[in-house]
């Protein structure tokens, strides 16, 4: 279940349930060629988490 909350505006943080990594749109992942402010729809459905190579579908909605 992928889902998302709120920070800034409406930025949002997603988390891997499988290892925690967090992916903050308002960040995005330069070192990915991810730019600031990409939305997480806007994510290829083929990404992995850098973390643990959890897919798309293993992010939740976080709360900070």
């Amino acid at each position: 279940m992928i889902a998302a909350v709120s920070l800034r505006g409406d930025m949002k943080v997603y988390m891997c349930v499988i290892c925690g990594f967090l992916y903050e749109e308002e960040k995005g992942l330069p070192e990915q060629g991810i730019p600031p402010g990409t939305r997480w729809q806007d994510i290829p459905e083929t990404w992995k988490c850098p973390d643990c190579g959890a897919g798309k579908d293993e992010f939740e909605m976080i709360e900070i």
